[in-house]
């Protein structure tokens, strides 16, 4: 059987064998090689920055950067400039992988990363798939996310999801109508597991309850499913468990990053410590004790063309006392949730569908600071934003555009420009809010 993944990335420059190769020393060091590792990777990532990037040599201005301690944290707004201003010397938009973040947390940028670093999260990815019987070369995805709707995307992501092996049920419309549909690619297809928006896949599973449908009896090759992206609620877990009959894994990950934390089969929020560095600080920044909740800070060990050292992530978490260095174990997320929009059609929506549709207004020049939108009737919709310049006319239709294409036409939208934007009591902004 050829492995169509790997080889996919390989032809994209993306060294996977050599990563997987590194990836296997760093999870089998000892206590004491890993520590020796650790430190010498910190050490490493900040004089490379240090030395090739103007943009992190400005953040860490006179500091004493042998302290890592006193080493500024870094946040998004600080990444809100052009890429070519926070580039690494020697990278280009022609030797990175380039992407945007998602904006869930309502403060969008455009990231890169080097091509090496980019193989060592798949590897990554890889390894932990694997620890539930599923290989990337051969196990069929079906997978809850969004797709562009453009044309040329659409295509784009539908190729890559026929490399990767994965059938994409798009989240953008979840009435019954459209759950039936996924229910029958359920009879038809041989799944080996679930991977995608934790709202999208409790909407799912809702109506599997409704129908009083148990997933694997309908498609018994299925091995485990994956949620994202947003928190999932213990509640919705055990209706998930019960309705799939399969085992339910958490992952939370950071596009510009990595995954973070990913279940292991002994159910605990294991933290990926082979490619990033996490600390919990309180908001002096210093470090708080294992147990203790505070502002996720990480650095990302690998990553040349862009640095992300000490990078305040916007999510407030607790490391469990067990943790160790080698293996910490994220207790609790306390954050990351969307709200799903109803609409007049009464067609669903989760919260992240936004995403797909700002997307479309967010420019690399970094204009649109942050924003949140909000549903105050069942067809108006106000859109709260902080900016250097307003809005113009022809960037509020092509929101409208994209508006009409991926929820539905004849929604309101009033545009409103702030200088502050309202967050919740743990500082986090949220990206969709529901008034209904």
């Amino acid at each position: 059987m050829i492995h169509l993944f790997d080889l996919s990335l390989q032809l994209n420059g993306f060294p996977i064998k050599k990563a997987k190769a590194e990836l296997d020393k760093i999870v089998h060091f000892s206590k004491e090689e890993y520590a020796s590792f650790l430190e010498s990777k910190k050490k490493e990532i900040v004089d490379f920055h240090l030395k090739n990037n103007a943009f992190y040599r400005e953040l860490v201005g006179n500091i004493n950067a042998e302290n890592w301690e006193d080493l500024p944290i870094l946040n998004k707004q600080n990444l809100q400039k052009p890429l070519e201003e926070r580039l690494s010397n020697g990278y280009s938009k022609s030797n990175i992988y380039l992407n945007k973040t998602s904006g869930s947390s309502g403060t969008p940028f455009v990231f890169a990363k080097d091509k090496y670093s980019h193989a060592l999260t798949w590897a990554s990815n890889i390894m932990r798939f694997g620890w539930f019987g599923i290989d990337f070369n051969h196990s069929y995805q079906a997978r809850f996310y969004g797709i562009p709707m453009d044309f040329i995307g659409y295509q784009k992501e539908r190729l890559k999801d026929f490399l990767t092996h994965r059938f994409r049920f798009p989240v953008f419309d979840l009435s019954d109508e459209i759950l039936e549909k996924f229910l029958q690619k359920f009879r038809s297809k041989k799944f080996d597991y679930i991977n995608g928006y934790t709202s999208s896949i409790v909407l799912f599973a809702k109506f599997l309850e409704h129908r009083n449908i148990i997933l694997n009896e309908i498609c018994p090759t299925l091995k485990a499913c994956f949620v994202t992206s947003e928190m999932l609620f213990e509640t919705d877990k055990k209706l998930l468990e019960k309705q799939f009959g399969i085992p339910i894994i958490s992952e939370y990950g950071a596009s510009e990053l990595d995954l973070i934390a990913f279940e292991n089969p002994q159910g605990e929020w294991q933290v990926n410590a082979e490619t990033l560095f996490v600390e919990i600080l309180d908001e002096n920044n210093n470090p708080v004790p294992h147990g203790t909740e505070g502002k996720i800070v990480i650095t990302s060990l690998f990553n040349k063309a862009n640095p992300f050292i000490r990078y305040e992530i916007g999510d407030i978490g607790i490391l469990d006392e067990k943790s160790t260095p080698q293996k910490p174990i994220l207790k609790k997320l306390v954050g990351r949730t969307n709200d799903v929009a109803i609409l007049p059609s009464g067609k669903k929506s989760p919260g992240l569908t936004f995403y797909y549709v700002t997307k479309s207004i967010i420019e690399d020049d970094g204009n649109v600071k942050e924003f949140i939108i909000k549903q105050t009737q069942l067809d108006t919709f106000e859109i709260e934003y902080i900016s250097e310049k307003e809005l113009v006319l022809e960037q509020i239709d092509k929101i409208k555009e994209a508006i009409d294409l991926y929820l539905e036409p004849n929604l309101n939208f009033t545009f409103i420009r702030k200088s502050v934007l309202e967050r919740t009591n743990r500082g986090k902004l949220k990206q969709f809010k529901s008034y209904l």
